[in-house]
């Protein structure tokens, strides 16, 4: 996208505050009945933007929208899970996540899933652009379990030979299945038996 591009444009206050409107009205609609069916005057609907063409001054193209709308759902996630994965220096606080991410699921009656996995189901195999910001979308949520398991590390609960990387990837890589699981079933059984497997398999580190 070109320097000139409308998302790149230098906004007033007013200009920002549309925009994020827009884009937080399109993540919404989007994750309540999926991108393919999602149209442009739901979005601009659930904004309450009335032309069209006050879309297109922010967005070139729903392509570019939906890279917005990825790097908001990214957002959304992380900020949730950043406090929480700062804060894991023993067990005890990696049990905490856990069932914070548990409850929440149970908060939304189990229904929606993943922000970032229910865009990454429909679109990874047909938008390769929307595939790649996905991918960066988990680098930023694996980095800061890693970053999480790393304090734990210093900390001296887990031993030197842990390997944080690998163990915070399947860690999310567990709990996107979960995720799915808890979705489809709609209760937390799945979600939680996979996250304890993996608590379980990350106490295999524990440091003596």
């Amino acid at each position: 996208m070109s320097s000139s591009s409308p998302e790149r444009r230098r906004l007033t206050a007013k200009g920002r505050a549309t925009r994020h409107r827009i884009v937080a009205a399109a993540a919404a609609v989007m994750y309540e009945q999926g991108v393919a069916r999602t149209s442009t005057e739901q979005i601009l609907e659930a904004a309450q933007v009335t032309s069209p063409s006050q879309m297109y001054h922010y967005f070139e193209d729903k392509k570019s929208l939906i890279q917005a709308v990825i790097e908001y759902q990214t957002e959304y996630v992380l900020t949730f899970q950043r406090p929480l994965l700062r804060r894991l220096d023993s067990f005890e606080a990696l049990e905490a996540w856990r069932d914070a991410v548990v409850q929440a699921q149970r908060a939304r009656e189990c229904q929606g899933g993943c922000p970032i996995g229910s865009l990454a189901g429909e679109l990874s195999d047909a938008d390769p652009q929307a595939r790649a910001k996905l991918a960066e979308g988990y680098a930023q949520w694996e980095g800061a379990i890693r970053d999480g398991l790393a304090s734990m590390q210093k900390r001296g609960e887990l031993n030197a030979e842990a390997d944080t990387g690998h163990l915070a990837l399947a860690l999310l890589t567990a709990l996107q299945g979960g995720l799915l699981m808890t979705q489809t079933r709609r209760d937390t059984t799945a979600l939680e038996a996979v996250l304890n497997a993996m608590i379980d398999r990350i106490r295999c580190h524990a440091a003596d």
